[in-house]
């Protein structure tokens, strides 16, 4: 069974989610990780989707305002033992239903260039390459997309 929910940065399995997504883009980033890093802070994030197959958490996502009008997509991941099956997709699709819901126009996001399974996940669903927006504006690997809602 497969389940959608909707909650806040306080749920513990996304939490826990969270922490293998850290450890996985340490990797990736190398020495740029810190940088990144401060900005994948949890605290206070509104708006969150767990994906549950069989009860039990095996992927996520979050959205927090980036402007008045757009949101900045955050904590994507989804776990190594569950990938290719759409997950990312359908968590990606709950969170711009939301966004679109509380009448913000249009999604941002943040990625890297050593992620090119997400930069597809991205440009598959709808989200255009734009100038990268601060703080990512003059690091390498940032890949920064759009997509009106």
């Amino acid at each position: 069974m497969i389940t959608l929910k909707r909650t806040n940065s306080d749920d513990t399995d996304f939490i826990n989610l969270v922490a293998l997504l850290d450890k996985d883009l340490a990797i990736r980033d190398g020495e740029d990780h810190s940088f990144y890093n401060q900005f994948n802070k949890i605290d206070k994030i509104k708006h969150v989707v767990v994906f549950y197959e069989n009860d039990i958490a095996v992927g996520c996502g979050a959205f927090r305002e980036k402007e008045p009008d757009s949101v900045e997509i955050k904590r994507m991941y989804v776990h190594p033992d569950h990938r290719k099956k759409g997950i990312a997709s359908q968590v990606l699709t709950e969170l711009e239903r939301w966004a679109s819901e509380i009448k913000y126009p249009y999604t941002v996001l943040e990625t890297g260039k050593k992620q090119p399974e997400a930069i597809a996940l991205y440009q598959k669903s709808g989200y255009t390459i734009i100038p990268n927006y601060p703080p990512y504006e003059k690091m390498d690997n940032s890949v920064c997309m759009k997509k009106t809602l």
